[in-house]
């Protein structure tokens, strides 16, 4: 994750051309490339893209979707230590569930 720089606009460029020309099919519509990046300036998106000619936008991504969340709903989300030890316990108990089938039992349905 980082701002946009003017460099990006060829990259996208180079990524839309290759699945326009191995992926995608006569029938679909041309490729959309989408730039999401930390940062946007505006006026250095526009100058970067004015004479692409293919679709592509420029967004700014936010990686921290709960700050962005109004405050009624951020408590209702549970949180990265609470996901974690879901987690956690799901793994241990398949773990214990593999070790309780017989040996000769192992992927048959």
């Amino acid at each position: 994750m980082e701002a946009f720089k003017p460099e990006f606009a060829g990259k996208i460029n180079f990524y839309l051309s290759a699945v326009d020309d191995q992926l995608r099919h006569r029938d679909d519509q041309p490729t959309i490339g989408l730039l999401l990046c930390k940062e946007r300036n505006h006026l250095i998106a526009e100058y970067a893209l004015r004479d692409m000619k293919k679709p592509i936008g420029v967004a700014e991504w936010r990686t921290r979707l709960v700050e962005s969340l109004p405050k009624k709903l951020q408590s209702s989300l549970p949180t990265v230590a609470q996901i974690e030890a879901e987690l956690t316990g799901e793994l241990r108990a398949a773990k214990t569930q593999r070790k309780k089938k017989p040996a000769g039992k192992r992927g048959v349905p």
